[in-house]
């Protein structure tokens, strides 16, 4: 059942990542990083793939070394998304993955180096409709501005953003989107909020160095729910210390859960007690895992007794209201004749999953994005 959302999203200037439109509407992006040695071609173009598997709109990929830069020619060349290479310091780095075809650039202008250095980044971007991306973190801010303020605070991560956004505009290019990453939720936030008053680009969101798979998706929902819930944001990449497929899962749970962008299946599911007729939480982990291949969205409800099941049935695709030995099955809501047998509940509910995926599939029901 599809609820009209109710927030209202920040305008801003599209830009495009490749063929990803980024800001003024489209569909918030949601991207991940590799963390393979760069130089290995096939560990990385391996990793690109299994995250453009999961759903990542764009991959990013970290450029330290010119032998880094020549890698990334054949790994861009075998890539099914997007890419960003992540640069440091070094604008030679940046002219050569210009050159081989990069989707956009993570660059600060102020840090590689004197005005002709800069010019001829933003010149290559220019000439080939490249993006920048200006990252600012909470880590590693300024020593002048960790001096004038004494430490991270919103006005400083955004005072070191418009530093490097007044290089573009004195440059005339506008075409880059910006993101003031902390580790600190509350600074993180309001340093975003800061910076949608104070220029048109799109923003790149993220908790930087969030932690591990739990403690780190709980920050990122947090703060990026937060500022999303608000109409702030126009990608979004989860930093997690754990697998970068992990991001992915966990970037479009967060938008699902705010009804901006659905993807796959939204399982509402009881915590389940002694009030169940079958194993709720076994049966929903399996069907998880089996059903990560499924991109269609869909809601499917799990509920193991008649108290919540019928209700939250009625609002689903496929619902399963938990009876003694054989359990009520709803389809869009109508009840059906036949009963699943609790015994036997992963391997019916996955078939019948994927019968409704089909019919889904072949009417061609648009999804809604915001």
């Amino acid at each position: 059942m599809m609820h009209e959302n109710p927030i209202k999203r920040r305008p801003s200037r599209r830009i495009y990542v490749g063929n990803v439109p980024i800001g003024d509407g489209a569909p918030i992006a949601v991207q991940s990083m590799t963390n393979t040695e760069t130089t290995d071609v096939e560990a990385t173009v391996k990793q690109v793939k299994a995250i453009a598997a999961a759903g990542a709109d764009i991959v990013r990929v970290s450029v330290p070394t010119m032998d880094a830069a020549e890698a990334f020619k054949f790994i861009k060349q075998q890539s099914p998304v997007p890419l960003v290479a992540d640069i440091h310091f070094d604008y030679r780095i940046a002219l050569k993955v210009a050159e081989y075809g990069v989707d956009c650039l993570r660059i600060n202008p102020g840090n590689i180096g004197n005005e002709q250095r800069i010019r001829a980044v933003v010149d290559a971007a220019r000439d080939r409709n490249i993006p920048i991306r200006i990252g600012v973190n909470g880590g590693s801010l300024e020593k002048d501005l960790q001096e004038k303020y004494g430490e991270p605070t919103p006005a400083a991560l955004v005072e070191s953003a418009m530093r490097h956004v007044d290089i573009l505009d004195r440059l005339n290019f506008p075409d880059f989107k910006v993101s003031v990453k902390a580790s600190d939720v509350f600074l993180a936030v309001e340093s975003y909020r800061l910076l949608a008053r104070q220029i048109e680009q799109p923003l790149h969101l993220g908790i930087t160095e969030a932690g591990g798979l739990r403690s780190g998706a709980v920050k990122s929902s947090i703060g990026l729910g937060m500022l999303l819930a608000e109409g702030i944001g126009d990608t979004i990449r989860i930093s997690l210390a754990a697998d970068p497929v992990e991001e992915v899962k966990v970037g479009f749970d967060i938008l699902k859960s705010l009804r901006i962008r659905s993807r796959g299946i939204n399982f509402i599911a009881c915590p389940s007690c002694s009030r169940q007729e079958f194993d709720v939480i076994g049966t929903v982990n399996a069907l998880e895992q089996r059903l990560e291949d499924v991109v269609t969205p869909m809601d499917v409800s799990i509920i193991g007794c008649v108290v919540n099941g019928p209700g939250e049935a009625m609002v689903a695709e496929i619902g399963l209201a938990g009876a003694k030995n054989k359990s009520g099955f709803y389809i869009k809501g109508e009840r059906q004749k036949e009963r699943l047998d609790n015994m036997d509940l992963v391997d019916q509910l996955e078939r019948h999953i994927r019968a409704r995926v089909k019919q889904l599939e072949a009417e061609q029901i648009p999804v809604k994005q915001g």
